[in-house]
């Protein structure tokens, strides 16, 4: 089953990315978690996405589309990106999100892809 792993970071996590002092630290555990996830076999997509001031919004309300700056919705954690893994069950796919550097300081989402077609997606 695939699931996803939502990666979500607050906004000095993201300065880590290109901080001369963290990055190589913030980089290297994303690449050691990447490779951990390819090694097992259980990598089936993902990427890391640009910082929320860098996000664009669109609503349309009475057929009009209305566009905002920003992340859709106003939290301390942002989406950074997402590993997409293909494994047996839930509990394996939250043992893989635990492993995940955010873990330790934003949080990990873990959700089941929906399949298009399936009884659940009618």
């Amino acid at each position: 089953m695939k699931y996803a792993v939502l990666v979500y970071e607050g906004l000095e996590d993201y300065s880590a990315r290109t901080d001369s002092d963290r990055a190589g630290a913030y980089w290297g555990a994303y690449r050691a978690y990447s490779s951990a996830l390819r090694e097992a076999g259980v990598a089936a997509g993902g990427t890391a996405l640009e910082p929320p001031d860098r996000a664009v919004s669109i609503r349309i309300r009475d057929e009009k589309r209305t566009v905002h700056d920003g992340p859709f919705a106003d939290t301390k954690e942002q989406l950074g990106g997402m590993f997409l893994i293909d494994v047996p069950d839930l509990e394996t796919a939250l043992e893989w999100a635990a492993r995940c550097p955010a873990a330790a300081w934003g949080a990990v989402e873990v959700r089941p892809v929906l399949v298009m077609g399936s009884d659940s997606a009618q």
